[in-house]
């Protein structure tokens, strides 16, 4: 019989993180990659720190295999979750010196800039330093270290800083920590298969599946969908054992929906679109209007960008179109500047000015206001050139407020470069 997967919970600590005014990003990071190790992640729970919520968030998940804790490990006397954490585990709080001699080297540096030295510092250093009994000490990326520490008939817990940039960078020692690989090396696992479509909706796929359930049975498949910057991800996580039949639904949904079909291997529009940008040698710029910079801006995220943008211009009014991209002010006058000429007059521009192979022009009404009944709020006008004569234009209603429309605007903008460039199964807004 295939065996089943292990359970684990996901605990984030922080008060800041219950006003709102800080959005939590490593429960998400934490949950997708204990899944891809093959847990079944039952829970992520947000507390405040304040003891008896960690002690009741820890007591809920206690029955769990694997509970990662992240947050509540600093210097201030609101950090509280290794000490609430050995409480748990029924191991005692010690100092270890060793550790406290590793984080005053790593403060050091600080501390002769700043000369903030003193008992305050040395007594912050030591209570980063105290550890329950018999924990394994993950290395500090900060100056706060990590924690694995079993508890007696219950679970493993692991103890992460609540930094995303320290969290991340200690997860792989924590991978790696005896008692964590020890816990691995018992965890069945099973690659899980990662599809993405646009504009697909997720009603589609749920009809998909009821079609697909009458002859194949899919129940050792999970399956999870997300809508994820205008990309809908179908996420098939398999129970060990049940591989073939993932691929097998898999490729039974991909053969319904293929004209929507982004990527059938976990590849976004952004990873797709800078692999064909950089094969091909070609370079992109852009003419913005109503997306203020926001396309320029994810075509640059991604590092080795250079490579490839050549550069943008956020003409947002109508001079500065004419002046910054040499759109024909007449045409602005008899066609408006939110129209499917004007944008082919921005890709072109944008393309000619920084010598690019390839240029993109957007150009609408984002709203609230501004809208007429021939050019409502949410038109926007797409076109991409290419400097040998491909021309793609689009000018659909988008939905939703101000945000929405800028932010699909930039989603689609990306799908209609990707489907410029080429790339089999770019299905976007065919």
């Amino acid at each position: 019989m295939a065996e089943s997967r292990p359970t684990a919970s996901v605990l984030v600590t922080g008060s800041e993180l219950l006003t709102g005014l800080v959005a939590d990003a490593n429960g998400p990071f934490v949950s997708r990659a204990l899944g891809d190790l093959g847990f079944e992640v039952r829970r992520v729970l947000l507390v405040g720190d304040r003891p008896e919520d960690l002690r009741s968030g820890l007591e809920f998940v206690a029955g769990d295999d694997l509970v990662v804790t992240t947050g509540g490990l600093g210097p201030t006397a609101d950090d509280l979750t290794a000490e609430i954490v050995a409480e748990f585990c029924d191991a005692p709080m010690e100092v270890d010196t060793a550790l406290q001699g590793r984080i005053h080297a790593k403060v050091a540096g600080w501390v002769a800039r700043t000369g903030w030295d003193g008992p305050a510092l040395d007594d912050s250093i030591a209570k980063q330093a105290r550890v329950p009994r018999g924990a394994s000490v993950l290395e500090p990326v900060g100056t706060a270290p990590g924690l694995a520490v079993a508890r007696a008939g219950g679970p493993l817990v692991v103890v992460l800083p609540g930094p995303p940039r320290e969290l991340t960078g200690m997860w792989p020692a924590a991978l790696a920590s005896p008692p964590v690989a020890a816990l691995l090396a018992r965890t069945p696992r099973a690659e899980p298969i990662l599809l993405r479509f646009a504009g697909l909706p997720e009603s589609e796929i749920a009809a998909t599946l009821r079609d697909i359930e009458r002859e194949l049975d899919t129940s050792r498949v999970e399956v999870t969908t997300c809508l994820r910057r205008s990309e809908l991800e179908v996420d098939l996580h398999p129970l060990p054992g049940a591989e073939d039949t993932a691929r097998e639904l898999s490729g039974r949904i991909v053969d319904a929906h293929r004209r929507r079909l982004i990527s059938d291997d976990g590849r976004s529009t952004d990873e797709l679109l800078a692999g064909a940008l950089l094969a091909s040698g070609r370079t992109v710029a852009t003419g913005e209007s109503c997306t203020g910079g926001l396309l320029a801006g994810r075509l640059i995220d991604r590092a080795g960008s250079s490579a490839y943008v050549a550069g943008g211009v956020v003409a947002y009014s109508n001079e500065a179109k004419s002046a910054l991209l040499g759109v024909d002010p007449a045409l602005i006058a008899e066609h408006g500047a939110v129209s499917p000429e004007v944008a082919r007059a921005l890709a072109d521009g944008a393309r000619e000015r920084f010598g690019a192979d390839i240029g993109v022009g957007v150009t609408g009404v984002a709203g609230p206001g501004g809208g007429t009944e021939a050019k409502p709020v949410g038109y926007v006008c797409f076109c991409v050139t290419t400097a040998d004569g491909q021309v793609l234009a689009r000018d659909p209603q988008l939905p939703g407020g101000r945000a929405d429309v800028r932010e699909r605007s930039v989603d689609l903008a990306m799908h209609l470069l990707l489907r410029v460039t080429g790339v089999t199964g770019a299905g976007a807004h065919r």
